[in-house]
């Protein structure tokens, strides 16, 4: 599979603009921000997002994009196939023409790999991802309370 790193960042971006998308649109600044992607990179991966109908923009002071569909209705392989992104593990891209135009020997293993890939992506959804990632924020922050805790712990005794 030829996953790379455009799958990758239009699904973190996706996530991250599900994630704060409570206050109206979010900038793809605050976006590149966050997750450490580049400004003109997310330009491009938003472009064919929109055009897929994954997301809508917004124009104007304010702006800025929200998702087009509820959270529950965007599958993980919504967002690779979006950004043109290959779910494709066969050495021939599926054509079957691997060794000298013919069909290698493992080109059926693989082709059924991308189907287990493909619908293991089509079953989950950008609402898994946004609970998964609140949960393990949480979690963070209650490690990082805790922490931040004066220490309870009596004084040692001087020796006299």
């Amino acid at each position: 599979m030829r996953l790379t790193t455009k799958g990758r960042f239009a699904v973190t971006a996706m996530i991250d603009l599900a994630m704060n998308n409570h206050g109206g649109p979010v900038t793809l600044a605050d976006i590149s921000e966050r997750q450490k992607i580049s400004l003109s990179y997310l330009e491009q991966l938003f472009g064919k997002l929109r055009r897929n109908g994954l997301v809508s923009s917004v124009r104007g002071p304010g702006g800025g994009y929200n998702l087009a569909k509820k959270q529950d209705e965007v599958s993980v392989a919504d967002i690779i196939l979006a950004v043109d992104e290959p779910i494709d593990a066969t050495q021939c891209g599926g054509k079957e023409n691997c060794r000298d135009e013919q069909k290698c020997l493992t080109h059926d293993l693989w082709a059924d790999l991308n189907n287990h890939i493909f619908e293991y992506l089509r079953r989950v959804t950008l609402a898994e991802l946004v609970e998964k990632n609140r949960d393990r924020e949480q979690d963070v922050a209650v490690v990082e309370l805790r922490d931040s805790r004066p220490n309870k712990r009596r004084p040692e005794p001087v020796p006299a």
